[in-house]
């Protein structure tokens, strides 16, 4: 289950910034690190060395997302940059079924209505989190007419968390 948790934008974006500037950093390193040394221990002097460098960097990217997988992504300088992957993956998984919400949505499944009321605040969310007010101001109305619908219902609007079982739920019916 994931939740929608309130965060600042523009700490938001700060914390991200750094943390990727971090791996991208250590990734740099290990390239340049891993290139370096398989030049020096395979290549030839002034002969063709790409394939090695190529190596370095292929072996410092494996590493780097072993390192960023395994040692960093319970760190709390990641937490921002993970929990907005997560935001973005749950999201996605709506996107995937949004035709199946749609038309569940349209018969007044309260369960659908759940789940578009969470994509809604969740990609809005996201588009404040990415700065991204364009695309929110199109929504707007969409999200607007969704929440009046749900009140009229007497389904409750602050629909901040997804249960994947509503998705599953979601496609069985529509099967």
């Amino acid at each position: 289950m994931f939740e929608i948790q309130p965060i600042d934008a523009i700490t938001y974006r700060q914390q991200t910034r750094r943390s990727t500037l971090i791996i991208a950093v250590l990734f740099m390193v290990l390239a340049m690190s891993f290139s370096t040394a398989a030049v020096a221990l395979f290549g030839e002097p002034g002969g063709d060395n790409l394939r090695f460098n190529v190596g370095g960097v292929f072996a410092a990217f494996l590493l780097t997302a072993g390192l960023l997988r395994g040692r960093f992504w319970n760190q709390t300088w990641m937490a921002p940059a993970v929990y907005g992957w997560r935001l973005k993956r749950n999201l996605m998984s709506v996107t995937n079924v949004m035709h199946q919400v749609t038309a569940a949505v349209e018969k007044a499944d309260p369960t659908a209505m759940k789940v578009l009321r969470f994509y809604h605040l969740g990609l809005t969310q996201m588009h404040e989190l990415d700065a991204n007010s364009s695309d929110h101001a199109q929504l707007h109305r969409e999200v607007e007419q969704h929440k009046l619908r749900m009140q009229e219902m007497g389904l409750d609007p602050a629909q901040t968390r997804l249960d994947p079982a509503w998705l599953e739920a979601l496609k069985a019916k529509s099967v």
